[in-house]
């Protein structure tokens, strides 16, 4: 045998000496340790602090905020509501809020509001009433601290809660002109006088117009038996996706702001108070054919949103048979060019360029309008409906016609108008106010017939529910507010007067 095969045959017996033992040692230990863990790794399970769905809410409980409603047990009630998908239980403790704390992301919270703020979340009542009501009077038009003092009052008597759900991160403006209709409706209720008057409670949650940050606040919200309602979402698309976990939880959700025409006997719970956009896309095909008499528009629109997609659909229906759509532009596409597509429009004949824009895709939009400089005629669905628009499009929006559901102009002398001037500080608030407001009121007044969830999704059907800002507050089988309109308005002014929205005759 040469020296090479022996130190080999070494080598082996060496391996084997050391790897055998090894091998069994793990065999052993895998066979432990699938007695131990039949299932394979353990996730760690809720505590028994949250809900059954894995998260928790800061909120009142039963006893102090003194709901009516029971807890459902029967099988025909609704059943706590799974989360949908993984998230965070502080995500969704950070997103809800009575007024213990501030959901508002760009404020730099002042040592006023703070301190209000601390005296909710420790229950001294007293305190925090002083505070913020000091806080108001030099900030009058800020509709958050307004809701928080609102439950302050309240304090630990009687009450029934409701939610309002908005995108605080993404669309702060639009956010507070709701806030702003739930807290008129709060303050109003809750100052009114008579010993029946329960007083309204209002959570409010931000939900960043993220579908699936709106099912997990849904989630939560489904899963307080206090919450008998909910005034939201913003987002046509956010509400479809919520709206499936309310109807699942028997739970309300009253939307002002979502035209998207999907919503139409979309699901049994789920309901609005603003005109679909079947309705104002009519309106605008009407004013282009009928007034300026022009038959060929280009559609500006985002494909990744429910509402746009919807407005730019109906609108093509609603113009054909005598006029036609020419291009369609997605505002979305990262390619996009509001040069290149307003030279398109214009060389295939377009004399109108019809921005069915979300607020996602608004700078896009009013970069047409901007590049166009008025040579085409220029329409709008509500999301156009903005201060951006004023501030950026200047005297290149003037005369652009948008369609909304309501003008503060038609109706001046109504008894909304002045609370709310007294209330905001003497200010005009808009249509997502009125319509908020409207919501906020039909989920009053169907809590005052029935405070449970069954109850208050059929009295939503009451011939005469409720007073809206403008107009009686009613609703059909499909969820669609009765006669349901929309007010065109146009871009008026210039660089030495500024520039507003106008009610068209």
């Amino acid at each position: 045998m040469s020296n090479s095969e022996s130190n080999n045959q070494k080598i082996l017996f060496i391996f084997l000496f050391v790897s055998i033992p090894l091998f069994i040692g793990l065999a052993i230990w895998l066979a432990w340790w699938s007695v131990k863990n039949p299932k394979g790794v353990v996730v760690p399970q809720p505590t028994p602090s949250q809900t059954s769905s894995g998260v928790s809410i800061a909120t009142s409980s039963p006893s102090s905020s003194g709901v009516t409603s029971p807890v459902p047990t029967s099988s025909s009630d609704p059943q706590p509501v799974s989360t949908p998908t993984p998230f965070k239980t502080e995500d969704v403790q950070g997103r809800i809020s009575f007024g213990e704390k501030s959901l508002i992301p760009q404020e730099a919270v002042s040592e006023t509001k703070q301190a209000g703020i601390n005296a909710i979340a420790t229950k001294k009542w007293t305190e925090a009433i002083d505070k913020l009501e000091e806080l108001l009077k030099n900030k009058p038009n800020d509709p958050e601290t307004r809701i928080f003092l609102n439950n302050a009052k309240i304090g630990d008597a009687k009450s029934y809660t409701i939610a309002v759900t908005v995108p605080l991160k993404n669309n702060l403006n639009g956010s507070l002109e709701i806030l702003r209709g739930v807290a008129q409706a709060q303050h109003q209720i809750n100052s009114s006088q008579g010993n029946q008057r329960v007083p309204l409670k209002v959570a409010i949650a931000s939900d960043d117009d993220d579908p699936e940050v709106a099912k997990q606040i849904a989630t939560a919200l489904v899963n307080n038996p206090d919450v008998l309602g909910v005034v939201g979402h913003y987002a046509s698309g956010v509400t479809l996706e919520a709206g499936q976990i309310y109807t699942a939880g028997q739970l309300v959700a009253i939307s002002p702001i979502s035209t998207s025409v999907e919503l139409s006997n979309f699901k049994p719970y789920i309901f609005r108070t603003v005109a679909s956009d079947s309705v104002a896309a009519k309106k605008l095909a009407d004013y282009m054919i009928k007034n300026i008499q022009q038959q060929k528009a280009a559609v500006f629109f985002n494909s990744k949103s429910k509402y746009s997609l919807s407005l730019k659909s109906e609108f093509i229906k609603a113009i054909k048979p005598t006029g036609q759509v020419v291009n369609e532009f997605d505002l979305s596409d990262l390619n996009f060019s509001a040069a290149d597509s307003v030279k398109t429009a214009m060389n295939n004949d377009a004399k109108v360029l019809m921005l069915a824009a979300n607020t996602g895709t608004l700078d896009q939009a009013l970069q047409v309008v901007t590049v166009n400089k008025k040579r085409l005629k220029l329409l709008g669905g509500d999301d156009v409906y903005a201060p951006k628009t004023l501030e950026i499009g200047g005297d290149d929006a003037v005369d652009m016609v948008v369609a909304v559901p309501w003008h503060i102009d038609n109706i001046r002398t109504a008894p909304f108008v002045s609370e709310s001037r007294k209330l905001w500080g003497n200010v005009d608030v808009n249509w997502r106010t009125a319509l908020a407001y409207d919501a906020t009121q039909a989920l009053i007044a169907a809590i005052n017939l029935d405070p449970s969830r069954n109850g208050v999704q059929q009295a939503l059907f009451s011939e005469n529910l409720a007073i809206g800002a403008f107009d009686k507050v009613r609703f059909f089988k499909s969820g669609d507010r009765r006669d349901a309109d929309v007010q065109l308005v146009k871009v008026v002014g210039d660089r030495t007067t500024g520039y507003k929205f106008e009610k068209m005759p």
